[in-house]
């Protein structure tokens, strides 16, 4: 395999960008930005620190993050597994993406910027779902934002194709895979069942 090691090499391959696709970049939010990140309850962020890349997805019931003003997003940090992977990244180099979806919608809002996590009292007390506030808040500092070409999600028909969930392994299989004697079906029947309820 013969691996492309320079910047020229690789230009050279394609054509120039596509004048709109430089133009669009935005560096705040304008009333239509604002009206996309309002209406997304979900998004991927994608963090870089010491132990290497992370991507994360995010979910609310609601708009998955609060636009503080034009150029700051607040995302809040809702219960997980703990494992803080995308946190401890944004501690050790605050450079973030984010990239918020709509569903049905065949375009994209990517974000690039910085980022801080705070627990600040006044931050997290600004979120509140069935009764709980996330321990922290990730503040994100907007440096560049867009919309993306919708031809991925158009090739991969990801809102036409319906529930394809039968076709792959539940988390509980996946255990199982490393530890024979898990049991799959009772931990994936018993998450469903904790996470009723329970999901902030």
């Amino acid at each position: 395999m013969n691996r492309i090691e320079t910047l020229d090499a690789l230009e050279q391959i394609y054509d120039a960008a596509v004048p709109i696709a430089l133009d669009k970049v935005q560096t705040r939010l304008t009333p239509r930005y604002r009206q996309w990140i309002a209406s997304s309850r979900f998004l991927i962020l994608a963090t870089v620190g010491k132990a290497g890349t992370d991507a994360s997805p995010r979910g609310d019931a609601g708009p998955v993050v609060q636009v503080r003003d034009d150029t700051t997003l607040l995302l809040p940090d809702w219960r997980g597994n703990n494992r803080l992977d995308s946190l401890r990244n944004i501690v050790e180099d605050g450079r973030v993406s984010l990239l918020f979806m709509v569903p049905g919608c065949n375009n994209v809002v990517r974000v690039n910027g910085s980022a801080i996590v705070t627990a600040d009292d006044d931050i997290t007390s600004q979120f509140n779902q069935q009764g709980k506030t996330p321990r922290t808040v990730i503040v994100v500092t907007i440096a560049e934002v867009y919309y993306q070409c919708a031809k991925a999600l158009m090739r991969s028909c990801l809102w036409q194709a319906g529930d394809e969930s039968e076709s792959v392994p539940t988390a509980g299989q996946f255990v199982q895979e490393i530890d024979a004697d898990f049991d799959a079906a009772s931990y994936d029947t018993g998450y469903a069942d904790y996470a009723k309820g329970r999901l902030w």
